[in-house]
């Protein structure tokens, strides 16, 4: 099952957070936009499964289809309608990898020799990497948008806050998976010695930046957390000395 679960996981953060332009999250209203999208979704599912005419598959997707419908003509947009969006797609991989558990070891990458048996493994870090990235920015975009809103801050370069963002998230989730939690200690210090100047004088710049960084840390140490609890269920991840 933890195949299962790595393996569609991928397919998702890809389809939501690295194919998705933000012209086409505009335009869902539109059915081609929303149909356009669900069939990248279950492209990437057959091609991440190694199962191209499964019924699980294509269920799949179209359950995907179904929740961005909902989203996008009866939400209000907001961190609240993205969480239960994420949600509700994560609930639907998980119903599939309980309900067919065989998918993984019936598709065409369990038939690959045992040198590839980590394969899953690469595929939940590349999973659990996008999602602490880009998925952890947007849900931290939206939480700090009604912040910016009531009291903008300060212009800097263009994109560098989301920039920082993905930086700090990616250097967390690899460092707590590499057994180094200890170390975002580190990057909490640096980043509040970096914006003590800009900050220290401003109140209500001073708790932006801390609510920002507080929910993008607390995003990827999540993300990161839940990442080695699924990887138990896989191969470890072996990664070859060099050769005499």
């Amino acid at each position: 099952m933890s195949e299962i679960l790595a393996a569609l996981l991928l397919a998702h953060a890809v389809a939501d957070f690295l194919l998705q332009p933000d012209w086409m999250v505009r335009r869902k209203r539109e059915p081609w936009v929303l149909l356009a999208h669900a069939a990248v979704v279950l492209a990437l599912s057959q091609l991440a499964l190694g199962h191209v005419a499964s019924p699980w598959v294509l269920g799949l997707a179209a359950l995907h289809l179904a929740i961005d419908a909902v989203k996008t003509h009866l939400a209000r947009p907001g961190l609240a309608a993205f969480l239960a969006d994420q949600a509700a797609h994560l609930a639907v991989i998980l119903g599939v990898a309980l309900l067919a558990p065989d998918l993984w070891e019936t598709g065409l990458w369990a038939a690959l020799p045992e040198r590839f048996a980590a394969l899953p493994h690469y595929m939940l870090l590349a999973a659990g990497l996008i999602l602490a990235t880009r998925a952890g920015g947007v849900a931290v975009g939206l939480l700090m948008r009604a912040q910016a809103a009531e009291d903008p801050p300060a212009r800097g370069l263009p994109k560098g806050g989301t920039t920082i963002g993905y930086l700090e998230r990616g250097l967390i989730f690899i460092l707590i998976l590499s057994g180094q939690p200890e170390a975002t200690g580190f990057l909490i210090a640096a980043k509040s010695i970096l914006r003590f100047g800009a900050v220290s004088e401003d109140r209500a710049a001073s708790e932006y930046v801390i609510i920002g960084t507080l929910a993008s840390f607390g995003l990827a140490i999540a993300t990161a957390l839940a990442v080695q609890h699924l990887a138990t269920g896989l191969p470890p991840l072996e990664i070859p000395g060099p050769t005499p």
